[in-house]
């Protein structure tokens, strides 16, 4: 079992890259998967999509070569979205522009949102409005938007009890449900089913 974490701040020190520590800890903490893997936006800022992607273009395949085998090689994965002026960061929704070829295809994801203050249902709104169309992610109806982030998470200084507690465990909680989903969505992927070159994108 392997579980991708996609940290989608481009900023660097983002409270965003925090939160996917803490999530990457506790995946293996709690015995839920063998392999983890993370790609901080910050980290890897990918150029805008072009259309030279599709013809295989060599300067974009050693670009995403590394990072399509890492996902095709995924079970599941947690995305996680801050919130920036009532969206999703750029960089997050150009990263969906990227993986359209089945690598994050009829997999379960978990979307984490996470706001300054007590906002962030706005990125929890948006991937599950359109990034789904031609990667075939599939969203777990459980998600977690971690409010007033700066006060929760935190490995050095101060969290706020109550709320440090309830995140803790909310996440654990949404964790396990992400490992079953990610077991039971391992057959439909093997069944040879999901892929018809007649219908490469959604409608």
């Amino acid at each position: 079992m392997k579980i991708s974490i996609v940290v989608g701040s481009h900023r660097a020190q983002s409270q965003s890259a925090k939160v996917g520590r803490y999530i990457e800890r506790s995946l293996r903490e709690l015995g839920l998967c063998e392999q983890t893997w993370t790609l901080n936006m910050a980290d890897y800022p990918l150029p805008l999509w072009e259309e030279k992607i599709w013809d295989g273009d060599p300067e974009w395949q050693a670009r995403l070569g590394p990072i399509s085998e890492q996902l095709a090689g995924s079970d599941g994965l947690v995305i996680i979205a801050p919130e920036w002026h009532g969206m999703v960061p750029s960089g997050l929704k150009n990263f969906f522009l990227m993986w359209g070829k089945g690598e994050l295809a009829h997999k379960p994801a978990r979307i984490v949102a996470e706001s300054a203050g007590d906002g962030g249902a706005y990125p929890v709104a948006e991937p599950r409005m359109s990034s789904y169309k031609n990667t075939r992610i599939c969203y777990i109806p459980e998600q977690l938007i971690v409010r007033n982030v700066e006060s929760v998470l935190n490995e050095q200084g101060e969290n706020d009890p109550d709320a440090d507690t309830y995140f803790r465990e909310r996440t654990a909680f949404a964790l396990r449900i992400l490992r079953e989903y990610a077991l039971a969505l391992q057959p439909v992927r093997a069944s040879g089913l999901t892929f018809d070159s007649r219908f490469k994108n959604g409608m």
